[in-house]
């Protein structure tokens, strides 16, 4: 009755929290950078590590009683500790508090929640605040890699003049079709050749007397003197069937005919620019199907010529062509290497940008997931004291001892009655 009588009222707010008990999982496809994943395990793959007793401890810190306190306008002192319960084979957190009356009881609950998940978000950014700052450390080694590289490739592409290793490859392919031609030229040149050199037999005279000869015919005053050399000729040819070699008329169409000539080839060497000796014969006239081969002659030596020539430039492109590929050859492959190396590079960058990103939706890897599933409630009668256990206790107390005055009070004859037995023998 005593105890009844000054024990203060205490009301008890019970309040559940529940983990669910799935993970999360996130992909992200990004076109030509990367791939981008994260993964939350569920709370309770870890054997080894339980979060419903990583809470329980949480939920009685004194940092948790202390906000809780403060925002309730109290001490921490004031506040008894929580009691925290976890249900076995559940993910459930079952708290109890308890206060001076109902409503005291209750808010304490709310303010004891509401501290409660303040700090795990604390935790949770705390925790990302510090992954990204080890991840921004790393994305700056991985930027530093890759400007490196990007500063290797620029100076070699200044030093090569080669953009990418594809552009050396389609110079080696353009430097064989350029052989393949040259090859082709060599062949149709060798048979331009033998055509001209054919015709060179058929007419037994060279190239170039052939084009002198159509040079020289095409001059009209040239050609008027082959007729006067035509007519002293007949004259000459009648005079020597008539008269002697000494006799004057034929003296005098001698000198006609030569001084005809002579006209003739001082012509042919003012058109032709060749001195008297290097003149082609006078009686090469270009008439019929012979004025048709020198013409033929005359353009396929030109064609040859000009083969010739191609022939010769193409040659030399060849090989200063060959001499640049070959000097390209090992900084070509070291430019392949140096984008093999910044591909590389730039895509671990992305990757680590993705993987920095997705890991700030991670936010429950190291802290699952908490939800309240039971709000504290407002309780309706007293926790204790338990009225019904103490009145129960003070009977049996009572019994115990009324059994004790009883077992006092019999004692005494019941040891008298032993003590004054006569002993057997």
């Amino acid at each position: 009755m005593g105890y009844l009588a000054t024990a203060p009222l205490k009301f008890s707010s019970h309040a559940s929290l529940i983990l669910p008990g799935s993970g999360a999982s996130a992909s992200v496809n990004l076109n030509e950078i990367g791939h981008a994943s994260s993964y939350a395990n569920s709370a309770f793959s870890n054997g080894s590590v339980s979060p419903t007793e990583t809470y329980k401890r949480l939920i009685g810190a004194d940092r948790i009683l202390e906000t809780a306190a403060a925002s309730l306008g109290l001490s921490h002192h004031e506040l008894e500790r929580p009691r925290v319960t976890l249900v076995d084979q559940t993910s459930l957190i079952h708290i109890e508090v308890k206060g001076g009356d109902p409503e005291a009881a209750q808010l304490y609950g709310n303010a004891l929640i509401a501290a409660f998940f303040d700090e795990i978000d604390q935790l949770r950014s705390d925790e990302l605040a510090t992954r990204e700052k080890s991840g921004n450390s790393a994305i700056e080694d991985y930027t530093q890699s890759v400007r490196d590289t990007r500063a290797a490739i620029n100076e070699l592409q200044a030093r090569s003049g080669l953009t990418n290793a594809d552009q050396y490859r389609a110079q080696l392919a353009a430097h064989d079709r350029l052989k393949q031609e040259l090859s082709s030229l060599e062949n149709e040149l060798e048979h331009q050749a033998v055509k001209v050199s054919a015709l060179e037999t058929a007419l037994n005279l060279p190239p170039e007397s052939a084009a002198m000869t159509l040079k020289l015919y095409a001059d009209a005053p040239y050609l008027e003197l082959l007729k006067e050399v035509s007519i002293h000729a007949a004259v000459l040819a009648q005079a020597a069937t008539t008269f002697g070699a000494r006799h004057p008329t034929r003296l005098k169409a001698q000198d006609a005919y030569d001084a005809a000539t002579n006209a003739a080839r001082t012509r042919a060497a003012a058109v032709t620019g060749l001195t008297m000796e290097d003149l082609p014969h006078l009686d090469r006239a270009p008439e019929g199907q012979r004025a048709a081969l020198l013409s033929e002659l005359v353009r396929e030596n030109a064609h040859r010529a000009g083969l010739a020539r191609q022939h010769m430039a193409m040659a030399e492109r060849v090989d200063e062509e060959e001499d640049r590929l070959t000097a390209l050859a090992s900084l070509a492959a070291e430019l392949e290497d140096r984008q093999r190396d910044f591909a590389v590079a730039e895509a671990v960058f992305a990757s680590a940008i993705a993987r920095t990103q997705s890991t700030k939706t991670d936010v429950y890897a190291s802290y699952p997931l908490i939800q309240v599933l039971e709000n504290p409630s407002r309780p309706e009668h007293p926790s204790s004291p338990r009225r019904k256990l103490a009145l129960a206790a003070g009977i049996a107390a009572t019994f115990m001892l009324c059994m004790g005055l009883f077992l006092a009070w019999v004692r005494q004859p019941l040891v008298s009655r032993l003590l004054n037995t006569p002993k057997e023998r």
